[in-house]
């Protein structure tokens, strides 16, 4: 390789985040390889063009069902990636199914000081605390727009704002 391939590289290498680095968080977070049970299911998507972190990285458990991490950057205006995790007990330990495909429920939104809810369908079966896709059956959303959100119990499902 030819010194001036060698200095682009390390450009653009220092202009994003290092992948790879969060990748080896994630494994020391879980205690568990990337695609093993209890780890990350796949290694951060290569395509993210993230700003490098100088303050360093904060990583948790996004829900208590420990579904997926949450990795975000300490800077100011710093950035936030959800990495999802294989379950390490599989279907049997996360709880009988709540919601299941096809079901009609009920989507609440939530923010801060107020809730809004509209009719939707769930395009995935999953326990309660468990994550899934619903798409809305009318209201203000766009018919057909997918979303993901958590259910709280059978037939309601709640998209909390940050």
């Amino acid at each position: 390789m030819s010194l001036s391939l060698v200095v682009l590289a390390a450009t653009v290498s220092a202009q994003f985040a290092d992948l790879d680095a969060i990748d080896r968080q994630v494994v020391a977070f879980t205690g568990a390889q990337v695609g093993q049970a209890g780890g990350a299911i796949t290694p951060v998507d290569r395509r993210l063009r993230l700003r490098p972190c100088r303050t360093g990285m904060a990583l948790s458990w996004r829900t208590p069902a420990q579904d997926s991490v949450v990795v975000q950057c300490g800077d100011a205006g710093g950035w936030r990636i959800f990495v999802p995790v294989r379950s390490a007990g599989g279907a049997a330990q996360a709880g009988p199914i709540a919601i299941a495909r096809g079901d009609a429920v009920s989507i609440a939104v939530s923010g801060e000081g107020f809730t809004v809810s509209q009719p939707g369908e769930a395009m995935e079966s999953g326990p309660v605390g468990g994550w899934i896709k619903v798409r809305p059956v009318s209201g203000t959303v766009a018919r057909g727009d997918v979303m993901r959100a958590r259910i709280e119990r059978p037939g309601l499902v709640s998209v909390p704002l940050p």
